[in-house]
């Protein structure tokens, strides 16, 4: 216990100084009673940031087949990622960017898609999205499916991917 400079002993009634690390304890030990008692509302605010990252990924994925840009699109890719092609499925980033290689070359791309439904994990390290695949010309041709997982803070990259026939999205 530290007493100032000049100053007389405690007394019974004078609480002690606090130290520097005591109060950074106490700060921590009222935080996590803070967390472990707050309202499920606050809960879901974490899995909404979760799910507008998720969002936003699914949202630059599909803008890197808008923007020609392979690189961007192979950024997005899980080293161990599963995509499929009908019943074909492409083992590894190096073989999804491989197999997807033919649809980056023409000027325009030869489809386009975007969300219409993302879901997190309570856990906030897996997501599903969802949404219409699109012909140059706008017809619906298909739904996409992607799993997401979080690989790092803010980090989140598609681990599989399957196509499927179209379906309405949520209405």
């Amino acid at each position: 216990m530290r007493r100032a400079a000049g100053r007389p002993p405690l007394t019974s009634h004078e609480p002690p100084d606090v130290t520097a690390m005591q109060t950074i304890r106490l700060f921590a030990l009222a935080f996590g009673i803070a967390l472990a008692i707050l309202p499920p509302g606050i809960a879901s605010a974490a899995a909404d940031s979760a799910r507008d990252q998720v969002w936003a990924a699914e949202v630059a994925f599909a803008r890197s087949m808008a923007d020609r840009n392979a690189q961007a699109f192979a950024e997005l890719i899980a080293d161990e990622a599963v995509f499929f092609s009908g019943t074909t499925a492409l083992h590894g980033k190096a073989k999804v960017v491989e197999g997807w290689a033919g649809y980056f070359t023409d000027k325009e791309a030869p489809f386009s898609w975007a969300p219409d439904q993302v879901e997190v994990l309570a856990s906030g390290t897996l997501a599903l999205s969802t949404g219409l695949v699109r012909d140059p010309a706008g017809k619906t041709i298909a739904r996409f499916n992607s799993i997401w997982r979080l690989e790092g803070p803010n980090r989140w990259r598609v681990v599989f991917d399957k196509g499927s026939p179209p379906t309405p999205g949520p209405q």
